[in-house]
C-alpha cells in the first residue's frame, strides 16, 4: 500500500489523493464539492457553484497568453460504489484505500483500490485538469475547469447547464478510458424501470425454501465494456431458475447496485418442493459451466443452499410469468453501427432489481439501461423493453434520458490535438466515437453555440467494477498531451 502521492506526475497524483480521501458517491457529492472549493480556492481562483452542484473554477492565462480563447476542461466529481463481496466499506464515510500493482493481462504498473472501486473514472480527469491549472511550467489561455456533479447516476449536473453556465466554446473532456485515443462522438441513453406486484401466501407442508446466489462475475462498465459479452448476474440467474424445469414461488430477489454497471451478483430465494432440490442444484452447476465457458467468467460460482429468512412466496404461475419476463428483456449488445467498424450502436443491460416485501405483497422493481448512437434505434430498444413490461403485466416508466454526441471529424481541436499526439509518441491517435455515455452530448445541446469538443484520458479498465484500475503510464501520456495542447491554444 505504497504511497500514490510519490508517482509521476507528482501533482496530479497528490490531488488525486486527496479526492480518494473525500467520500464521493453519486448524489452524496456535498464533501467532495466542498474539498475542491477548498482547493480552487486555495489558488485564489475565481468559482461559481451553482444550485445543480456544478463548479466552474476560472484560472487566469499565463502571462502573455491572455488574448487566447477560453479553454475548458470538463470532468465529473462522483465515482460508481461497487464492492467485493466481504469488503468493509462504507462509501458515505470511509476513504478509498489504494495499491499499487502490475496489471495480470499487460504486466504495466497500476493503481487499483483495495475491493472497492477506485474513482479514477472521473478523479483523475478532474487532477489532470486541476494540476494542469496550478502548475507553473503548464503554459495556457484562460481556462474554466468545468466539474460536473452526479454524472454516474443520471448526468443531472451537465442536463442543468445553460449557456451562460460557463464560458469558454472550445472544451477538452477528460473521462475517456484509452490513452491512445481520442474521441469525437458518444452514444445517448434512457433508463427504464419494470414494476411487478404478486400476492404472496406461505410456504406449503411439502415446500422447502432455498436461496440461489450467483457470485464472482466481472461486471464492469455496461457502455465501453458490454461489447465484451460479460456475464450479466441477472441473465444467469434467470437461466438457472427456468432451467431446472420445476415449480418455482420467488420470495426474495435482489441483483447489481447501479445502472450503468454490469450486474455482477443476484440472489433469489424461492420455495420449492423438497424433492425438486437436486433439479435446482444441477440447472445450477450446468449454468455455472455454460457461463465460464460463454463469457471467460473462470470465477463464476452459482450455488443452491437453505435459507429460513422469507416465510411468504408469489404463486408459481406469477413466477413463471417473471421468469419469462426475464428471459425475454434485451441485454448485451443490439445492434453494431453500419458506418463505423466495430462501433456498438446500440445496446441495453439489464442493470438491477430490487424487491419490497410485506402485507402480502412481493413487488419487484427492474432497472434497465439503452445506450444508442442512432435516436431511431434506441427508440425500437426501449419498445422491446415496454412490450415485455405489457406482455408480463409489468408497470413501466422510463427517465433520464440524454442526447448522444454527433461527432464532427472537421474539428479544429481535432486536428491540434491528433497533431500533437502523433508529435509526441510518434504515432497517430486512434479517432473513434464511443458507445459509453459522455456528458459532452448534453452539454452541446444544453450550452449551445457550437462548441468544438474532444475527450481522451489515461487508459482505465475495470471501470464501475471492484476491479477498477488505472495505468501509470497513461496518466503520464494523457497529462504530457493534455500540457501540450493547452500550450498549442495559448498560441
Amino acid at each position: 500500500m505504497s504511497d500514490i502521492r510519490d508517482l509521476e506526475p507528482k501533482t496530479v497524483w497528490d490531488i488525486f489523493h486527496g479526492m480518494t480521501q473525500v467520500p464521493r458517491p453519486s448524489k452524496k457529492e456535498e464533501k467532495i464539492q466542498a474539498h475542491m472549493l477548498k482547493l480552487a480556492k486555495s489558488y485564489g481562483f475565481k468559482t461559481h457553484h451553482d444550485a445543480a452542484g456544478n463548479i466552474v473554477v476560472e484560472v487566469p492565462a499565463t502571462p502573455g497568453c491572455e488574448n487566447a480563447p477560453i479553454t475548458v476542461i470538463q470532468g465529473h466529481l462522483d465515482m460508481v460504489c461497487e464492492k467485493n463481496r466481504g469488503t468493509e466499506h462504507d462509501f458515505d464515510n470511509d476513504a478509498i484505500k489504494t495499491l499499487q500493482s502490475k496489471d495480470e493481462d499487460t504486466g504495466r504498473p497500476i493503481v487499483k483500490a483495495d475491493g472497492t472501486t477506485l474513482g479514477a473514472d472521473n478523479g483523475m480527469g478532474v487532477a489532470m485538469a486541476l494540476a494542469a491549472a496550478i502548475s507553473k511550467d503548464v503554459k495556457h489561455g484562460p481556462l474554466e475547469l468545468l466539474l460536473t456533479a452526479d454524472e454516474e447516476a443520471g448526468m443531472t449536473g451537465a442536463k442543468a447547464l445553460k449557456p451562460d453556465s460557463f464560458k469558454g466554446r472550445q472544451l477538452i473532456n477528460l473521462d475517456a478510458e484509452e490513452d491512445d485515443h481520442i474521441y469525437i462522438g458518444c452514444a445517448g441513453g434512457c433508463d427504464s424501470n419494470l414494476f411487478w406486484s404478486y400476492a404472496t401466501s406461505p410456504i406449503g407442508s411439502d415446500e422447502t425454501v432455498v436461496r440461489l446466489t450467483v457470485t464472482g462475475l466481472r461486471g464492469g462498465h455496461s457502455g465501453g465494456d458490454i461489447h465484451e459479452g460479460r456475464g450479466n448476474a441477472i441473465k444467469l440467474m434467470m437461466r438457472s431458475l427456468s432451467g431446472a424445469e420445476i415449480d418455482l414461488r420467488i420470495g426474495e430477489v435482489e441483483a447489481g447496485s447501479m445502472r450503468n454497471a454490469i450486474p455482477r451478483e443476484a440472489h433469489a430465494v424461492v420455495g420449492i418442493k423438497k424433492s425438486d432440490i437436486d433439479k435446482l442444484k444441477k440447472s445450477a452447476a450446468t449454468v455455472q459451466a455454460e457461463g465460464r465457458a460463454e463469457s471467460y467468467e473462470a470465477n463464476l460460482e452459482i450455488s443452491v443452499t437453505d435459507e429460513s429468512g422469507v416465510d411468504a412466496f408469489a404463486s408459481t404461475g406469477d413466477t413463471a410469468t417473471w421468469l419469462t419476463a426475464l428471459a425475454a428483456l434485451p441485454n448485451g449488445v443490439l445492434g453494431l453501427h453500419p458506418k463505423v467498424p466495430a462501433l456498438v450502436e446500440t445496446s441495453n443491460n439489464c442493470s438491477t432489481i430490487k424487491n419490497e416485501r410485506g402485507n402480502g405483497q412481493l413487488k419487484i422493481q427492474m432497472g434497465c439501461l439503452t445506450r444508442g448512437s442512432s435516436e431511431s434505434q434506441l427508440e425500437v430498444a426501449k419498445a422491446q423493453i415496454a412490450a415485455v413490461a405489457q406482455l408480463t403485466g409489468a408497470d413501466l416508466t422510463t427517465g433520464n434520458q440524454y442526447a448522444g454526441w454527433e461527432p464532427n471529424p472537421d474539428s479544429k481541436l481535432l486536428k491540434i490535438t491528433a497533431s500533437k499526439y502523433e508529435a509526441l509518441f510518434g504515432e497517430p491517435a486512434h479517432v473513434a466515437a464511443i458507445h459509453a455515455g459522455l456528458e459532452c452530448g448534453i452539454i452541446g445541446k444544453n450550452v449551445g453555440g457550437n462548441i468544438d469538443m474532444i475527450s481522451f484520458g489515461p487508459t482505465i479498465r475495470g471501470a464501475h467494477s471492484p476491479d477498477e484500475r488505472v495505468f501509470i503510464d497513461g496518466v503520464q501520456k494523457s497529462y504530457k498531451l493534455l500540457c501540450a495542447v493547452l500550450e498549442e491554444l495559448a498560441g
